[in-house]
């Protein structure tokens, strides 16, 4: 009997120590390859537009990762420049024009620039806090990160009957990248002190990881107190 717990100990130590080891080398190893490929994805992209008496390899007895997504870097950011003067804003009103004239593309074109302008504006006051909604039914209770006030039409129509609604995103688990924009009344909104961050975290582990409330309370301390009605 000693000799079976001495043996059923060793195997869960090492089993605990595998978990262990996993849980430090996984989030590594996913972050360099999600890494690598990005990378390759970029060079297999631009490498082959470089000319090439500019291509480092050229020159060099073995490959230089990273020179594509370099070079998109810089494309990209010069694109930015010249868009914020005046001729660089006529060349993109004039391409926009030609895009609009295409039913799908437009459509396509449309959406897919708002929700950049959304997501990388500066200002931006999406996904600034989180929160828990009564849903699917009363006792039950869904974590949904809080967006904006109505806005347009739909404001106008809530505020005829006299509501104050947020606009929140429901996401699903463990995969946030869909889910569901819900109206809910302001006051039915239970506001966290986590931040997006780490509603994320707490959404995609399916509940498994949680912040330190401790800790979470110590910075909340630190800060001003913010309004109920300004939830967004």
């Amino acid at each position: 009997m000693t000799e079976k717990l001495i043996k059923m100990s060793v195997t869960t130590r090492i089993r605990n120590n595998f978990l262990a080891g996993l849980i430090i080398c996984a989030p590594i190893a996913i972050t360099l390859w999600l890494t690598w490929s990005v990378v390759h994805w970029a060079d297999s992209w631009v490498r082959p537009y470089i000319p090439a008496r500019y291509d480092p390899e050229s020159y060099l007895n073995f490959a230089v990762p990273g020179t594509g997504l370099v070079i998109a870097m810089i494309f990209i950011t010069l694109v930015g420049f010249l868009a914020k003067n005046l001729i660089g804003q006529s060349i993109v009103r004039f391409g926009e024009s030609i895009v609009n004239r295409v039913p799908l593309v437009r459509t396509i074109y449309k959406s897919v620039k708002q929700i950049f302008e959304t997501v990388l504006k500066e200002q931006g006051t999406s996904f600034k806090k989180v929160g828990l909604i009564e849903y699917p039914s009363p006792g039950l209770w869904s974590m949904v990160f809080i967006s904006t006030d109505a806005k347009g039409e739909i404001a106008s129509k809530f505020n005829a009957m006299g509501q104050d609604m947020v606009a929140v995103f429901l996401p699903p688990t463990p995969v946030p990248t869909a889910g569901f924009l819900v109206f809910v009344p302001r006051e039915k909104i239970t506001v966290l002190d986590m931040s997006p961050e780490d509603g994320a975290k707490l959404l995609i582990s399916g509940g498994l990881v949680a912040p330190d409330y401790k800790e979470l309370i110590a910075t909340k301390e630190l800060r001003q107190p913010v309004p109920m009605k300004s939830l967004t």
